[in-house]
């Protein structure tokens, strides 16, 4: 496989949320909004692309009968720095997307690139992986978060579109309506990607 091919990869073969299904809770948690889908995906692919290259560079080292749990001590530490770095200097998205930062210790996205992937690979092309999955989790839950946002309050990225704003439907900043939107989205991605796949 070429580098292109690992990177592109996340986008729609090994797309973490449309494809694989992956991530659900930050998914359908943190959508309510564009920026608040955007800044979850970005928290994930900076753990995601640290943790892989932290894991490559040791996994010689690890003895398989702790590897799992030495790979969750390296996620933990850095989910516990992109913690305390969203805290102290972007306190408003911290406080949003709130408890579902922490909870990326144990996103099976990252722990399973780990294992199907940084464990096994050099340290570029685990940087890679984790780049490319990570951006394609990022624009998975910016969509969704832009749908949402589009439908329940008639505004993206907090722009309020002024033809449309009697029309919003307040399900879609709701729970159902992070299941419903997700569910046409998911259709409409692998009918349009059914051939790429």
């Amino acid at each position: 496989m070429t580098n292109f091919q690992i990177f592109t990869k996340g986008f729609v073969k090994e797309n973490p949320t449309f494809a694989l299904l992956l991530g659900m809770c930050p998914t359908l948690g943190t959508t309510t909004s564009s920026i608040n889908g955007m800044s979850m995906g970005l928290a994930t692919m900076f753990v995601l692309v640290l943790s892989n290259i932290a894991i490559s560079l040791v996994k010689n080292v690890i003895p398989d009968k702790v590897r799992i749990p030495a790979f969750i001590v390296i996620i933990a530490t850095l989910v516990t720095l992109l913690q305390l770095f969203m805290e102290a200097y972007v306190p408003a998205i911290y406080a949003t997307l709130g408890v579902f930062i922490p909870l990326i210790v144990v996103n099976c996205i990252i722990l399973g690139r780990a294992e199907a992937f940084a464990s096994k690979n050099s340290v570029f092309k685990s940087a890679l992986d984790g780049a490319g999955i990570g951006l394609g989790f990022t624009l998975s839950l910016t969509l969704l978060g832009t749908v949402r946002e589009f439908f329940g309050s008639a505004s993206v990225f907090g722009y309020k579109i002024e033809a449309l704003q009697p029309y919003g439907m307040i399900i879609f900043v709701l729970a159902p309506g992070a299941f419903i939107a997700l569910c046409y989205i998911m259709v409409l991605f692998n009918k349009a990607t059914a051939k790429i796949r």
